[in-house]
């Protein structure tokens, strides 16, 4: 167990540590800059201080590491060598040793892996924030992949929370409203935590979107429990190794076609929705699927917000101001008339052409999401967001954004040209 700090104290004290560092860092070279520094050794700095506040990071995992998987979307607020570091907090976490997977096989299944399996591979393939993944085979011989959670996870998630929350009071100037959007983190964290609702989810999944472009894993309820989540096992590329490996234009396109119709095939189904956009979810079959795995976090929208939300694309596109400020203010984002508050204003023009600029995939029938244009059009907006002191938005915005920016971001990095002509019809009729 001494793998994972469970206590409030052990992982107030990394928390500390990792503060410090950055610090230190930032301030040795704001000093050295007074004689003179260039980019390449301020990019430098970026990248060992990612390093650093990584290795920190996976000592706490759990809710602490998710934190960094938020960071690692980039959203154009960290510098490009800070995000490709932390990005590793999506699937490539040191893994729990070997006798502790043992003992949580035995605890939540009742035997040891040995006893359960035909075979079962001690190295983990995957280990991420909350668990870690290991291939084995069942002894009706098929091969499936057994996520176990690290122990205590579900213990941190307040403490954690409480940490973070402490420290955004001290920002922000109404802490009632902040409670509610720690409330949604919270609640999608026990979710996410509970493995007998992620096996679900799996089940729903696999019924909807298994088809000859998407392929998702069935669940094993029989070897699963709250801790331990078995499901079938499916092989594939994730990002880092695709474009490591020089894929043509047509091969860019081709993945990039199916993460963008699997987002919008979702809309189409206004369900429920995959929240969870980051490259350790996702990945190319060897004969050309998506797939997708990790269903921890799913979300079911209000009607009324997800209808406002979409319709935010075709009013932008018509550039229909008037529309846009009612959903705006309905949205949450707008407390005052523009016109009259300066505040109000500020906030109006950055979502409105921030807005306009989000809304471009879906103005033509295709759209080149590699165009380097395109991309810093998208984080100029983001690096000149208006910094305030008081939370803005409806709090679904949290996980709406994180799927469908996420999903933006995983394009940009693929290059990827796609038709987005039936996404935009699909949007049209959902919003009828």
């Amino acid at each position: 167990m001494s793998d994972f700090p469970s206590s409030k104290f052990e992982r107030g004290k990394i928390f500390a540590k990792t503060g410090l560092k950055v610090g230190t860092n930032y301030a040795k070279h704001y000093i050295k800059s007074l004689n003179g520094s260039n980019d390449s050794e301020k990019s430098d700095l970026h990248k060992e201080t990612a390093e650093q506040v990584f290795t920190e990071l996976t000592k706490l995992r759990g809710t602490a590491l998710k934190i960094g998987q938020a960071l690692s979307v980039d959203q154009g607020f960290l510098p490009d060598e800070f995000a490709e570091v932390i990005t590793q907090a999506q699937y490539k976490v040191p893994p729990i040793n070997r006798s502790l997977v043992r003992s949580i096989i035995k605890q939540e299944l009742g035997q040891y892996p040995e006893m359960i399996f035909k075979s079962f591979n001690s190295e983990a393939v995957a280990a991420a924030s909350i668990g870690q993944v290991h291939k084995a085979t069942l002894k009706d011989g098929r091969k499936v992949a057994v996520k176990i959670q690290y122990p205590g996870v579900r213990d941190t998630i307040a403490s954690d929370l409480s940490l973070a929350k402490s420290l955004f009071k001290r920002l922000v100037t109404n802490s009632i409203e902040l409670d509610e959007y720690f409330e949604e983190i919270r609640s999608t964290l026990i979710l996410e935590t509970d493995y007998i609702q992620e096996g679900k989810s799996i089940d729903r999944f696999h019924k909807r979107f298994t088809n000859e472009r998407t392929i998702t894993p069935e669940w094993i309820p029989d070897f699963s429990t709250g801790r331990v989540l078995t499901m079938t096992y499916i092989d594939g590329i994730h990002l880092g190794d695709f474009l490591e490996s020089n894929p043509t234009q047509e091969e860019r396109n081709h993945y990039g076609q199916l993460l963008w119709d699997f987002f919008h095939d979702q809309v189409q189904d206004h369900e429920e929705i995959h929240a969870d956009t980051h490259p350790g979810n996702f990945f190319l079959t060897n004969d050309g699927k998506l797939g997708v795995i990790d269903f921890g976090c799913i979300k079911t929208f209000p009607e009324d917000f997800f209808q406002d939300y979409l319709r935010l694309l075709p009013t932008h596109l018509q550039k229909d101001e008037p529309e846009i400020k009612k959903l705006y203010t309905r949205l949450g984002v707008l407390r005052d008339d523009p016109e009259t508050s300066p505040k109000d204003m500020q906030y109006y023009q950055f979502c409105l052409n921030y807005g306009y600029a989000f809304a471009m995939p879906y103005k033509g029938d295709r759209f080149d999401f590699g165009n380097p244009d395109y991309k810093e059009l998208i984080r100029g907006h983001t690096k000149n967001a208006p910094v305030g002191n008081e939370p803005r938005g409806n709090k679904h915005f949290i996980y709406s954004t994180r799927a469908h920016l996420g999903l933006y971001h995983f394009l940009m990095k693929i290059k990827a040209e796609v038709n987005t002509k039936k996404s935009r019809e699909i949007v049209d009729e959902v919003i009828q």
